[in-house]
């Protein structure tokens, strides 16, 4: 029909499913697998134009040359990098090295049923970030990860008894924890960066209250400057959080205050016309949010400066 894709998605349910299709031996466990990239040679056109993995993939990959596209973004690992995705999120365009080295961790979901994990992992924000915003390992964080990897490698070829499960579930669990140390790292060792992206956001925040764009759309969202920034939402409000204590939409009240306050202080204008334009359907929104925030309403922030 008109206007539909001319390539549909090609979705894998199943871990078996998918390295079938890629012609890779049956996994040992069918909800959990670990593909050595030094012994498994994956093909670009073994790919679809998009595919979704209704499955957890932890990817490392050590060697430049693999590009991956996530939305609108080309992401080539010329460092090496780690990338996570979550069940059902689509990926696009996966271009691999002719030879490459790392690992790629499939979990099914099911394989964390009834156990914390299961909850727990949605609370890891990496999963929800970008390709773009891969994680790269220092040297040590590298052998740190590759063992952790091996020693899952090992226990999926070990003989499965009544605490293989807790047992895997565990590394596991071990790796996105030292992955969330590392992220958070990387936030504070890429700081020229990071603050170059923050000054950008003052810039866009400056900018949507300075020339009458919050009047005419609104209050800005955190979806707003994460697509002018081209950054996923979530690894947004982890950068702020690391840079400023706030996450986004506490980092745009903050900016928001400044401005309310910056107006009162010196426009003769109402507190309901301060409030629509600055992108608020509701005067009495505006004032709860300022009050909040200060501990004083608009009017008696006013009063207090004259």
């Amino acid at each position: 029909m008109k206007g539909e894709p001319k390539h549909k998605p090609r979705i894998y349910q199943s871990i078996t499913e998918m390295q079938r299709a890629f012609g890779l031996p049956k996994p040992l466990h069918p909800l959990i697998s670990l593909l050595d990239q030094n012994n498994v040679q994956i093909t670009t056109e073994m790919l679809a134009p998009t595919f979704v993995m209704e499955f957890y993939n932890i990817t490392y990959n050590e060697s430049a040359g693999c590009k991956m596209r996530y939305g609108q973004t080309t992401y080539d690992f010329d460092e090496g990098g780690m990338f996570f995705s979550s069940p059902g999120q689509p990926l696009t365009g996966l271009q691999t090295a002719e030879s490459s080295s790392g690992f790629t961790l499939l979990i099914h979901p099911d394989f964390l049923r009834n156990y914390p994990l299961d909850t727990k992992i949605k609370n890891y924000c990496f999963f929800s970030y970008s390709v773009t915003e891969s994680l790269h390992l220092s040297d040590k964080e590298k052998k740190i990860i590759t063992a952790m990897a091996k020693n899952i490698g090992d226990e999926l070829e070990t003989a499965i008894d009544d605490l293989s499960q807790d047992v895997l579930v565990a590394q596991l669990e071990l790796m996105l924890n030292y992955s969330q140390r590392f992220y958070q790292r990387q936030f504070r060792t890429r700081k020229p960066i990071n603050n170059a992206l923050l000054e950008k956001v003052d810039r866009l925040l400056h900018t949507y209250f300075a020339d009458e764009t919050a009047l005419l759309d609104g209050l800005p969202t955190v979806q707003f400057l994460s697509d002018q920034l081209q950054v996923s939402p979530r690894y947004l409000s982890d950068l702020l959080r690391s840079l400023t204590g706030q996450n986004t939409q506490q980092y745009i009240h903050q900016k928001l205050i400044e401005k309310a306050k910056q107006v009162l202080t010196i426009s003769n204008l109402t507190v309901g016309e301060i409030a629509y334009q600055l992108g608020f359907e509701h005067p009495q929104s505006f004032s709860k949010l300022f009050k909040l925030k200060t501990n004083l309403s608009p009017l008696e922030f006013r009063q207090s400066f004259n």
